[in-house]
């Protein structure tokens, strides 16, 4: 795994975002590894490690989460701010297309990237994240975000346990990396999760309504493949539905009894993006 940086721009200024990266550098077929609301490029450790056979994957921190800077007071958490980034770090690469694999936060952002004019999205991977998304789900989300306090890495990870009830079939060694590397030390020697507080408030603040893609997602034209935990709330059964009568190409992964979002770190996970991947893989 190789660290880099780039400079972004945001109305205040400029901030670096972190990104990590597996494979060799000179491998045209990039895979881009876009992470949760509040969760950091390092969930796909495992994933890239299996796909770095295929491709140079590149697996950014969304600015304000893992390493990447935090935004100027708090402010400018938003798709649009995102989106500006993410093209800031495909020129970089120097690359005209990459395929796309995203967890919930990240799939908003493959769709959205994917729908454009000349988007350079050739394959996109959802990861239980669909075309509509029920505030109720936006409220639930919203009470585990914020400023906590750990003494401890079993603390965060006890933390983690309690939350992030998809994650139930990890191994232990794989919840002690989700706490090492979701958690920052304080001056005073304290954990906190890794991403700026500020960013539960502008969940928050969206939380009200319910967030309809539908336009979003019927724009999108390259190959789409779904994981969809049958227990999510954010993504339900009736838009899984609606997106497979519109799109009977979609190829769906249920995960049965799996809340959101699955983990893409078990290996049956990692086995059907590969061989999805794979079967769509550039000529």
């Amino acid at each position: 795994m190789r660290t880099d940086s780039v400079l972004c721009l945001n109305p205040q200024g400029v901030h670096r975002m972190v990104y990590h990266e597996w494979g060799s550098a000179d491998n045209s077929r990039v895979l881009l590894c876009v992470h949760g609301l509040a969760r950091n490029s390092r969930d796909f450790d495992d994933l890239a490690r299996a796909l770095s056979r295929d491709y140079r994957v590149i697996c950014p921190d969304i600015v304000g989460r893992g390493h990447s800077d935090w935004l100027p007071n708090g402010s400018g958490y938003e798709i649009s701010q995102y989106l500006q980034d993410l093209m800031v770090l495909v020129g970089r690469l120097n690359v005209e297309q990459v395929d796309w694999v995203g967890t919930s936060m990240g799939g908003i952002l493959g769709m959205a990237l994917a729908s454009m004019a000349n988007s350079p999205v050739r394959a996109l991977v959802l990861n239980d994240i669909g075309a509509f998304i029920p505030s109720r789900s936006l409220k639930r989300i919203t009470g585990y975000l914020g400023d906590f306090r750990f003494e401890s890495l079993t603390e965060v990870e006890q933390f983690m346990r309690r939350n992030y009830l998809a994650l139930r079939n990890l191994e232990d060694h794989q919840w002690r990396h989700l706490a090492r590397h979701g958690s920052r030390e304080q001056p005073d020697g304290s954990l906190a999760l890794h991403y700026d507080p500020a960013i539960s408030a502008a969940t928050a603040a969206a939380a009200d309504q319910d967030i309809d893609l539908w336009p979003v997602w019927r724009s999108v034209r390259c190959p789409q493949a779904l994981l969809w935990g049958d227990r999510s709330d954010v993504l339900d059964a009736d838009t899984v539905a609606q997106m497979q009568r519109e799109n009977p190409e979609l190829e769906v992964l249920q995960l049965c009894g799996i809340e959101h979002a699955p983990s893409l770190m078990e290996p049956e996970h990692i086995q059907w993006v590969q061989d999805w991947l794979r079967r769509h893989r550039q000529p």
